[in-house]
């Protein structure tokens, strides 16, 4: 395997942009990586051995890195570190094994046509990804950037974008940038927008001021989620996330998931958290996939099975929820043993007998023990009276660092 790579960017005006010491870089090398249209921009070498990224990328990176040697260059698009190859192959090679020569991202560019600050600016790649992860993203008044997939990627925003009540948000769609073809295509997202525009595109965004979007902290609205009654309710779900502390790049463990809640908004908090829910019900398990995808985090992951023997296998996780099945033999001991150091495990329980557990591992354990009732003002004949739902215990522990 190569003991070196350098990972050069190219703009979509190509080579003519690429200053002399790093086209010799590129001239030099014994293997030349990139694309059909990234390799199609170097002028030929003799001798110089040039390969395609595979397909999937991922997957089939370390077989084509394990056939390399000497002098290795990739070429991408514009900054290799922004949603680009470059963080990819850092992560296989390790950051001291990959130098960066970026030129001008798509995102600079667009910015700069759209004369939109990078502070006021989010930025969502939808290359290889599912569109609707679009969907966490749509708050009134902000601006978006989307790196599309392709030609066909600016009209599935606009569809997602009437879907979610966005319909009167603008689109720019800004194809070839920085090259002799570029263009900028406008419309508003209700009006419609072409089947396909030019393959190289970026969509500026910018949301209307509608009554829609929802909040990234926790506690969305019961109504939010499609459930059949299995479902960790708003006000008690804003406690436990409280306690689970979603942080960016962290796993979690959603355990008796029901329809998914406490998962999808620990992947709402930040667009890399990640979920794993475990559930054993067919038609829950489908319906958490529903509900990951309208509310987008279409990324989490369902594992149908019954814990703990669905636990076997899975990533270690960095926080544990477990929504149903505390009771049931060798789950909360699986959980507790495969949860990371540092990592925070919460419990709810509605029975007596699950209370009764609860009981018994905080004397074991420790961590924090509370119940939790919650009463709603509801009509009560002429007048108005409070309605309690079902008063929820909570364990919840942080696991000591080893």
């Amino acid at each position: 395997m190569t003991s070196r790579m350098t990972v050069v960017g190219i703009g979509a005006d190509g080579w003519a942009r690429l200053d002399e010491p790093t086209r010799r870089t590129v001239e030099r090398a014994g293997t030349l990586i990139g694309g059909e249209r990234h390799l199609a921009m170097a002028p030929p070498v003799e001798g110089q051995r040039r390969l395609r990224w595979p397909s999937p990328l991922r997957a089939g990176l370390p077989a084509l890195l394990a056939s390399c040697d000497g002098d290795v260059v990739a070429l991408a698009s514009g900054d290799p570190l922004l949603s680009g190859v470059g963080s990819t192959l850092i992560d296989l090679l390790g950051p001291e094994r990959v130098e960066i020569i970026p030129a001008l991202s798509s995102v600079t560019l667009a910015r700069a046509r759209m004369r939109w600050p990078a502070e006021t600016t989010a930025v969502l790649s939808l290359v290889g990804r599912d569109p609707r992860t679009l969907l966490r993203l749509l708050t009134p008044g902000r601006r978006i950037l989307v790196l599309s997939g392709d030609g066909t990627t600016p009209r599935r925003v606009a569809e997602l974008l009437v879907e979610s009540g966005f319909g009167t948000s603008e689109l720019t769609v800004l194809s070839d940038l920085g090259t002799a073809r570029e263009a900028a295509f406008r419309a508003v997202a209700a009006e419609g927008v072409p089947a396909e525009l030019p393959a190289l595109n970026v969509i500026a965004v910018e949301c209307a001021e509608a009554l829609a979007g929802r909040s990234l902290v926790a506690g969305l609205p019961d109504e939010a989620f499609e459930h059949d009654g299995q479902l960790t309710k708003r006000d008690v779900r804003a406690s436990a996330l409280a306690r689970l502390a979603p942080m960016p790049g962290l796993l979690l463990w959603d355990v008796g998931a029901g329809a998914g809640s406490v998962g999808i908004e620990w992947m709402r908090a930040h667009a890399s958290c990640r979920t794993i829910a475990v559930e054993s019900h067919p038609d829950r398990a489908r319906r958490i996939e529903t509900n990951a995808a309208a509310l987008g985090v279409p990324g989490l992951r369902v594992v149908h099975g019954r814990a703990p023997e669905a636990l076997d296998g899975l990533e270690a996780p960095d926080a544990v929820f477990v929504g149903g099945g505390a009771t049931r033999e060798g789950v909360l001991d699986r959980c507790w043993k495969a949860l990371r150091p540092g990592g925070r495990l919460v419990v709810h329980g509605v029975t007596l007998q699950t209370e009764v557990l609860l009981a018994d591992k905080y004397r074991e354990l420790g961590g924090e023990l509370v119940r939790l009732s919650v009463e709603q003002l509801a009509p009560l004949g002429a007048f108005d009276g409070w309605t309690p739902s079902r008063t929820v215990t909570q364990w919840s522990l942080r696991k000591e660092e080893q």
